[in-house]
């Protein structure tokens, strides 16, 4: 029976549009969609994938990581 899992993810609004998303707890997802939702689906396949692949290999699948967002301000 398949396991229900939750990440936080990272949306990340690029320049010419779209998406970039991050989920910190696994760091071997990284994507992207031309809308939210496109972004979002794409996170959930990818999020899919590397749960299959941790799996089949027998490595742990890490508990959700909670990405705190800080605004550093620096002179240049």
């Amino acid at each position: 029976m398949a396991q229900d899992f939750s990440f936080s993810v990272v949306l990340e609004p690029q320049e010419d549009g779209g998406f970039t998303v991050l989920v910190p707890a696994l760091p071997e997802v990284v994507t992207e969609g031309d809308t939210e939702e496109e972004a979002i689906a794409n996170a959930e396949e990818a999020i899919r994938a590397v749960l299959a692949y941790r799996r089949d290999r027998g490595l742990a699948i890490p508990s959700d990581a909670q990405p705190e967002i800080r605004l550093v301000t620096v002179a240049a």
